[in-house]
């Protein structure tokens, strides 16, 4: 009688051990569905932005680009509507006028330069660029954000002696 008990022990022990890993089985599936349901995220539509529609469809870029909450503003440059360059041979007057779009950029997607994360300066003439970023300070009132500083051969124009890009995140 030992034979068909210890089949009963063995058998009973399978039926357990095999509703337990179904049952852990099915509960990994329903945590594993709650899951899937919290980490829906939706499609986020690039949003253009044309501050001169006719000088950037000319270039072929856009000013700005919004996905989420992060924008990323192309490199603003010291120019008229029409794209003619401004302040030739004046770098600090340049460097106004790049921040002065940079701030109808950043408005028009209801931010501030509080919102800038990175500030990326290209200049032709370093040493006058550090001369003249004193206006910074006013344009950053509640600390800078991070960035490279480059000097380079050139930028789009000749006249043109500084560009300032920025990428800026819009708080909920």
């Amino acid at each position: 009688m030992k034979k068909p008990s210890c089949r009963l022990t063995i058998l009973a022990t399978f039926c357990v051990l095999t509703f337990g890993l179904h049952s852990c089985e099915q509960k990994q599936n329903e945590e594993t569905k709650e899951v899937e349901k919290k980490v829906t995220v939706k499609s986020e539509k690039p949003e253009y932005f044309l501050l001169r529609p006719e000088v950037e469809k000319a270039y072929g870029y856009s000013h700005a680009v919004k996905i989420g909450n992060s924008i990323k503003i192309s490199g603003a440059v010291s120019m008229d509507n029409e794209g003619n360059p401004t302040a030739i041979g004046d770098i600090e007057q340049q460097i106004k006028n790049c921040y002065a779009d940079l701030e109808k950029i950043l408005k028009h997607y209801g931010c501030t330069f509080d919102d800038v994360v990175k500030e990326d300066i290209f200049t032709t003439d370093m040493a006058q660029m550090l001369e003249k970023s004193a206006y910074r300070a006013e344009i950053y009132k509640n600390g800078f954000p991070t960035g490279s500083w480059l000097e380079v051969k050139g930028l789009a124009l000749p006249e043109f002696m500084v560009e300032i890009e920025l990428e800026a995140h819009k708080p909920e």
